[in-house]
């Protein structure tokens, strides 16, 4: 996810960054501006009458009633792109609080000089954000994500049962109940402590089954597809309404109204899976390194 000042104008105005919509578009552009020019000079030369010319007006009448329905179809595009977006972020700020919640549960219930269980309990927090968020990218854990660990981390034991999993976030939550479960007999928790910690674990597979519901629930093909073709009849249609009006400057005109209406259907597109680790995405790095420090804080001080 890109960091901006967003009260810096001026940079915003003149910045080009790799996911700059303009970039994209251009051959698009380029060939609009050709069809523009082109449908300008023959209007102009073989169309030019009054006539005709009062016709183009009275079609730009109903051409107007066509910008504000397709208006009303961007603003719902971009409306519910966001929404997921912003799901995602609020499960996984729910995941963050969660782990933080039964951390402390159990530093609090732990030994303090029982290091190799507080250390096994930071592993298991910490490689369950790793999971999920490699889970939503469509990629595996593997051999490295577990170097970050201490040679004697119990964690290690169980890196061939987490790493051939089928979905390892699923794993690594079934490790942690066993884990709890096995202190609830040797008597480092109560069953009382048991059902609390069991209360924050389930938040570990809601937010999991919240963000896959995202990534697996992609916009109607329909939907996208028509409202591809209307920005692209609009945009072409303009020529032909206001040629007679604008004359050569018909090329910029429609090169930006292509521009605008393509961009924020680009825009759309990128923010609706949030996962996908794009600069317009949620920053999942981070928040997963902010897990693994905060985790290790609070069962080490």
């Amino acid at each position: 996810m890109i960091s901006y000042n967003a009260k810096d104008w001026f940079t915003f105005i003149f910045k080009i960054h790799k996911t700059e919509t303009m970039q994209r578009l251009l051959p698009l552009l380029l060939g609009v501006g050709v069809y523009a020019g082109s449908w300008a000079y023959i209007e102009n030369i073989f169309f030019a009458d009054n006539k005709t010319i009062g016709l183009f007006n009275n079609i730009g009448i109903v051409y107007s009633i066509l910008g504000f329905t397709l208006s009303l179809f961007l603003v719902f595009r971009t409306n519910t792109a966001y929404d997921r977006w912003w799901e995602g972020r609020r499960l996984w700020g729910d995941l963050t609080n969660a782990i933080k919640n039964i951390s402390i549960h159990l530093h609090s219930s732990l030994p303090i000089e029982n290091e190799r269980r507080r250390a096994y309990y930071s592993a298991l927090m910490h490689l369950f954000s790793i999971s999920l968020k490699q889970h939503l990218q469509d990629k595996r854990l593997h051999a490295n994500h577990f170097e970050i660990f201490e040679e004697n981390n119990p964690i290690l034991e169980e890196k061939s049962t987490i790493l051939s999993s089928n979905h390892q976030p699923q794993s690594i939550v079934k490790l942690l109940l066993l884990a709890l479960k096995a202190d609830v007999r040797h008597g480092l928790f109560s069953i009382n402590d048991l059902e609390l910690y069991r209360m924050e674990i389930n938040k570990f597979m809601d937010v999991s089954g919240g963000c896959e519901r995202i990534k697996n629930t992609p916009i109607p093909f329909t939907y996208s597809v028509f409202i591809k073709k209307f920005i692209f009849m609009y945009v072409m249609l303009f020529p032909i309404v206001y040629s007679t009006q604008l004359f050569f400057f018909i090329i910029p005109v429609t090169m930006f109204i292509l521009y605008v209406l393509a961009s924020i259907e680009l825009i759309a597109e990128e923010i609706e899976n949030p996962f996908n680790g794009d600069e317009s995405d949620l920053p999942l790095d981070a928040i997963v390194k902010n897990i693994g420090k905060s985790t290790r804080e609070i069962f080490f001080g």
